[in-house]
């Protein structure tokens, strides 16, 4: 081999350190957090993550340009969408009540490089969905004053003509964020107090928009005259459905806050199972009284309800619409600047961030430092870079997260239990006993066996019909069902989003392809299907594994291939920037790459049912991961 080149040992190390998982040490329950967050105000921080000003702008956006009154049609299968993944965080959200989120999901089933990049892009999701929003928001304010406030900065300030900078600096944007990271910053009780005020303001705006639609409804605006129902056909339902599928995205808030949570194993699941179900009801509903106040190809895309009541000629509704708009808005800001800096004290406290980003205020509870930087670097965005074109990098973002934690929910089913630092009912199975001389430093092994099969073999039920699949090493089969299965997945989605103005094939062809593409996809299932599972009784676990996350990760591949070559190359890039982030800092001052460092290796023997004793070796390891930590023996 070229001297140059590195050696095999060197790149099996090398792939050790990027896969390896973070281990949960010690109680879930400890945190330097304040846990203090019921399940209503998680709940109501779901609510306010989903209802911004997508309520207020999409459903007349896509009411008019993609699916017409069927409108309602999409956001109804996008709620169901959004439910594949929601079902995956909750899950999660109430087996490993730390914040993190994705980032912290993806750490303990997938791998540490995995866990770091889904943790940079949502960062970037965070940053540039709160700059947005407030862009968003002042503009709204302005268009309320008649754009005086725009003209004052033109006038003085000047037109920009720079590509990526805005046409003009927004200072009521950069006010607003900084204004809510002081907020912010006085801990998570005031921010949910805060949160608690303006999403009731919204819920009660929202009800009198339903009430006072209803009232005002025209039937004859759904009427063949007007173009019917569904004007654009199966295809512009589906194109609405991928649009309306980003209104839901801001329910992962509450799987970022459940380490602030009371009782995170049943406050996440159920809060993540209200506040979606609540939000697809209003964005229905509104979006059904909408089309039917005023026909929906006369509908004002940017202020659709507000200029809905203004036609009909109630212009105080409109007021009121507007009031409850800002008041959507200010919710989503605020959760934003709330989430994005708990994603890097996280990763910080991981090591794979900076260390200064780990620190907790001792009054407050909150992490400081990251809600300050994150703080200014979403002023900054929102006051300079032209955000229209950025807008679309979140889609990304956002759909990597939700394929790489229905992954990891595949993942994690089928995984074996870590082993406990002391035996009891929660971990069944081979009994280990200490003793205090010669053999104090030996492991004697029972002859009890466990109770049921472990995670990742084949069932036994199961066994005489697949005795094939049933020699290899537990969850070898699975790893390679799972990759099958994404890559089949992968390979759907490109004839299906493509079709036939990519490949140029005969009808048959395509159909060949398609049919052959959802056979493998439909085969890996079956073969995960036939594996055993963990099972735990005291928290949440989501139904029908692995079908259920497997369509969440179909749908999101079709999502994201659905997205321009940009989006990918700006994505690219930013990849690109995190990988010289992870390997110039993160993978060197990692946890998990120092708790690897840590002393010589101990030898220890193994007493056997039948006599024979065996001697291992073993690198010292910390209470969680070890049974034994006790000073090597001699021979």
């Amino acid at each position: 081999m070229a001297p140059w080149l590195p050696s095999t040992t060197s790149l099996a190390r090398l792939c050790q350190k990027l896969n390896r998982l973070k281990p949960l040490e010690g109680s879930s329950m400890e945190t330097s957090l304040q846990r203090c967050l019921s399940t209503l105000d998680l709940t109501l921080l779901g609510v306010g993550g989903m209802v911004g000003s997508g309520l207020y702008v999409l459903t007349g956006t896509v009411a008019k340009q993609m699916a017409g009154p069927a409108v309602i049609v999409s956001f109804s299968v996008a709620a169901v969408a959004s439910l594949l993944a929601a079902l995956c965080y909750a899950e999660f959200g109430a087996r490993v009540p730390r914040t993190g989120s994705a980032y912290l999901f993806t750490y303990v089933s997938m791998g540490e490089l995995w866990a770091f990049l889904i943790g940079w892009n949502v960062l970037l999701e965070y940053l540039i969905g709160g700059a947005a929003v407030a862009r968003a928001w002042s503009g709204y304010l302005d268009s309320m004053f008649s754009h005086r406030i725009r003209n004052f900065t033109e006038d003085h300030v000047g037109v920009w003509q720079v590509p990526f900078l805005a046409h003009y600096p927004d200072f009521l944007a950069t006010g607003i964020i900084l204004l809510a990271s002081a907020l912010i910053s006085c801990g998570a009780r005031i921010s949910s107090w805060l949160n608690h005020a303006l999403s009731a303001v919204s819920l009660v705006i929202i009800l009198f928009i339903i009430i006072m639609g209803f009232v005002l409804a025209h039937p004859h605006n759904w009427s063949p005259e007007e173009g019917g129902f569904a004007p654009f056909g199966f295809s512009g339902i589906l194109a609405g459905t991928a649009t309306c599928f980003f209104a839901f995205v801001g329910f992962d808030v509450i799987a970022a806050s459940c380490e602030e949570a009371q009782n995170p194993k049943r406050a996440v699941p159920i809060a993540i199972a209200i506040s979606l179900g609540l939000v697809a009801s209003a964005y229905i509903l509104v979006s059904a009284v909408l089309t039917l106040m005023v026909p929906w190809h006369s509908l004002d895309p940017d202020s659709a309800l507000a200029d809905a009541f203004y036609r009909r000629g109630y212009s105080w509704a409109g007021f009121i619409v507007a009031a409850g708009s800002i008041c959507a808005m200010n919710t989503v800001l605020l959760l934003n600047l709330f989430s994005g800096p708990r994603i890097i004290y996280a990763m910080a406290t991981d090591g794979l961030f900076f260390q200064a980003f780990a620190h907790v205020h001792p009054r407050t509870q909150v992490p400081m430092v990251g809600i300050l930087v994150f703080g200014v670097l979403m002023a900054f965005t929102a006051l300079l870079l032209d955000l229209e074109a950025l807008v679309q990098f979140l889609s990304i973002g956002t759909l990597l997260a939700y394929t790489f934690v229905a992954t990891s929910i595949i993942v994690l089913r089928f995984q074996k239990a870590p082993p406990s630092s002391s035996p009891g009912p929660a971990s069944p199975g081979l009994v280990a006993k200490e003793y205090d001389s010669f053999q104090d430093h030996t492991q004697l092994v029972g002859t009890e066996q466990p109770l049921a099969p472990e995670p990742g073999q084949l069932r036994p039920g199961l066994r005489p019909y697949l005795g094939f699949l049933a020699g290899r090493n537990p969850g070898a089969t699975v790893a390679w069902a799972l990759s099958v299965m994404v890559a089949s997945a992968i390979t759907m989605g490109c004839i299906l989003v493509f079709g036939d103005s990519a490949l140029h094939l005969p009808n048959w062809g395509y159909i060949l392809l398609l049919l052959l593409s959802t056979a493998v996809f439909v085969l890996s299932l079956l073969i995960l299907g036939a594996h055993q599972q963990r099972r735990q009784q005291d928290t949440f676990q989501m139904p029908l594994v692995p079908l259920t996350p497997a369509l969440s990760i179909l749908l999101n591949i079709c999502l994201m291939l659905k997205l321009n070559y940009m989006t990918w190359l700006r994505f690219s890039v930013w990849l690109l920037i995190g990988l010289v982030v992870y390997f110039g800092y993160g993978i060197w001052h990692s946890k998990e790459n120092q708790q690897e460092r840590q002393g010589p290796a101990t030898t220890r023997y193994v007493v056997f049912p039948n006599g024979s004793l065996e001697e291992t070796v073993q690198a010292v390891q910390p209470p969680s991961q070890a049974l034994v930590q006790q000073p090597s023996c001699t021979k």
